[in-house]
């Protein structure tokens, strides 16, 4: 029997199945299981990950270290890009980031946002929005295409 005949949803297809193995892929990285993040891709060139800011990503002044902002929008401009190609995985070549408020605890969203470029070399932007809606940091990185195959990567594969 057919899964549609039997009631169970079919499995994602072309696009929609690329994201959900980008998602995937975000959750399979061992540096993201010392986070408290999760990642959404929306559609071409658009990622969400929200995460919590805990005490133990204070700096000694007590707000989030500045690591913590570039990891979370290297990671939500990267996979917005990498969103818009479906064979490779991207590497980060360099990312610029401005901060314009300290982040001190709570639920934080990285927007990223795929800019430009679309054979070798991809731009991307990201932001990241506190709670009360106000933006604390924004971001400009550029990614290029590396010699890896997505589908060689067990997280992608699922």
């Amino acid at each position: 029997m057919l899964p549609e005949a039997a009631g169970a949803p079919l499995p994602p297809s072309g696009e929609a199945a690329h994201f959900r193995a980008l998602e995937r892929l975000y959750r399979s990285a061992p540096i993201n299981s010392g986070f408290d993040s999760d990642i959404e891709i929306t559609g071409p060139g658009v990622a969400r990950i929200r995460f919590n800011v805990a005490p133990d990503h204070f700096h000694a002044a007590g707000a989030a270290h500045g690591t913590l902002y570039f990891k979370m929008m290297d990671d939500a401009a990267f996979y917005a890009c990498n969103s818009t190609v479906s064979d490779r995985f991207l590497l980060t070549t360099a990312f610029n980031l401005v901060f314009s408020r300290p982040l001190k605890g709570g639920e934080v969203v990285a927007e990223g946002r795929w800019i430009s470029g679309r054979r070798r070399v991809l731009i991307g932007e990201a932001r990241l929005v506190d709670a009360s809606g106000e933006e604390a940091a924004r971001g400009t990185g550029t990614f290029m295409r590396s010699h890896i195959p997505l589908s060689s990567l067990t997280g992608y594969r699922g």
